[in-house]
This record gives structure tokens, C-alpha cells and sequence, in this order.
């Protein structure tokens, strides 16, 4: 399977011998090399006057490409593995498994659910008006992955990462029982209290300090420290 710079292999060895998958990127940025390096790791206290003032230059400053999001969300590209569309422009989204899950066994279900509307970047740019949009991801997903997979709401984790590894919102539906990679608290916001907090306040992810991990040769590390607030 191919995606832009994405692609999934298998190996099948003798039946006594354990499959074999590897994701390759090619070609790799210094981006994707550091994300896979061992690093010490730091908590950064992110106001929303910081989150105006540094981390949003710096994202606008890089060159970040989401071009596979792209071709999902266009049908270019892993039009067979979805699970679920709702192919409205504002309040849509398409429900896909993650790279990491093989679908071989629901122990360890990895999806995520795109949406169709750009311009999203992440958790900050959350107000009331895309309540119909979070609302439809956590009833439809739900609904998918019952309908698919068997699991009930009840045994599932449903959350946005902050800060998200890519800058188009999407949301990550994991089994409860699997201790998948970034559900720790200093990363995963539950979808449900996402809607909650937007329900009580429209501006409440622009007003709001969050905290989250930063690598130690991450750039945007490097900026916090240059404005005393690392």
C-alpha cells in the first residue's frame, strides 16, 4: 500500500514464523528521522498568548506537507480501507485505520476519522461552530466501529492529540484495552470532553493553557526556550 511518501510492506514468512510489517517514508525529512530517535523529553505550559505568539508562527513558518491527508480525503489513496464517510464538506469525515493496526484483531484497534473540512489545524482552532462536526465524528465513528468491529462506545478511547503529529484536525479511535502510543494525559484530550468544554465556552481552547511534550532537539523546544518559557 502507497500513500505519497508512505508505504506498507508485509513479509510472510514460514506459518511457525510471526508476520513481518514496516511502514517505509521515503523520502524522509529531518522531521521524520527525529521522531523516531530516542531524545530526553520536556513538558511545555502553552498559554493561549503563547500559542498566538509562538507556536502558530512557527507553524505557519514550516513546511509541513499533508498531502497524503490529501489523497485520502480525495479518494486518491486508500479508498479501499474506509470504514465509514460522511461526505459533508463542513461536518464530515472519513473513518480509516491507523498504519499502525493490521485489522487482524481488535486488542490493539487503531482508526482515525479525517474531516473533509481544511483549514483545521488542530485543538486551537476549536470553537462551537464545529460542535456539529465533533459530534458527528464521535456518534458516527461509534456507530462504524460497532456495525464493523463489535466494540461499543464503552470500549473505546476517543481523543484529539495535542500537539497532533499533522496540522488537518483528525480524531484517534483506539481500543480501551490497548495502551497505544500518545493516550498518555500530557498528550490525548477525550473527544467528549472536547465537546463538553466547547458547549460551556466557544473560546475555551483559544483561552486556555495546555501542556505538552516537546523532544529535545525539537525546533519549536528551541523557541519556548528563546522566550523564557522553557
Amino acid at each position: 500500500m502507497s500513500n505519497d511518501i508512505y508505504s506498507t510492506y508485509h513479509l510472510y514468512p514460514p506459518p511457525q514464523l510471526s508476520e513481518i510489517k514496516t511502514t517505509v517514508v521515503y523520502p524522509a525529512t529531518e522531521k521524520h528521522l527525529q521522531k523516531y530517535l530516542r531524545q530526553e523529553v520536556y513538558l511545555i505550559r502553552e498559554t493561549g498568548e503563547d500559542y498566538k505568539n509562538i507556536t502558530l508562527p512557527f507553524i505557519q513558518s514550516q513546511s509541513f506537507s499533508i498531502q497524503w491527508v490529501y489523497n485520502i480525503l480525495e479518494k486518491k489513496a486508500e479508498a479501499d480501507r474506509i470504514i465509514h464517510e460522511n461526505p459533508d464538506s463542513s461536518n464530515g469525515f472519513i473513518l480509516i485505520p491507523d498504519f499502525k493496526w493490521n485489522q487482524k484483531q481488535i486488542d490493539d484497534l487503531y482508526l482515525i476519522a479525517i474531516c473533509h473540512r481544511r483549514g483545521i489545524k488542530s485543538l486551537r482552532d476549536l470553537t462551537s461552530e464545529h460542535l456539529p462536526l465533533l459530534r458527528n465524528i464521535l456518534q458516527e465513528g461509534k456507530e462504524a466501529i460497532l456495525k464493523r468491529f463489535g466494540l461499543v462506545g464503552s470500549q473505546l478511547r476517543i481523543y484529539l492529540h495535542y500537539q497532533p503529529s499533522y496540522f488537518h484536525l483528525h480524531v484517534h479511535f483506539t481500543a480501551l484495552s490497548y495502551d497505544a502510543p500518545g493516550c498518555s494525559v500530557e498528550k490525548a484530550h477525550l473527544l467528549s470532553d472536547v465537546i463538553d468544554n466547547l458547549e460551556l465556552d466557544s473560546q475555551y481552547y483559544q483561552k486556555r493553557a495546555l501542556t505538552f511534550a516537546l523532544r529535545a532537539d525539537e525546533a519549536l523546544l528551541k523557541k519556548f526556550q528563546e522566550a523564557g518559557k522553557a
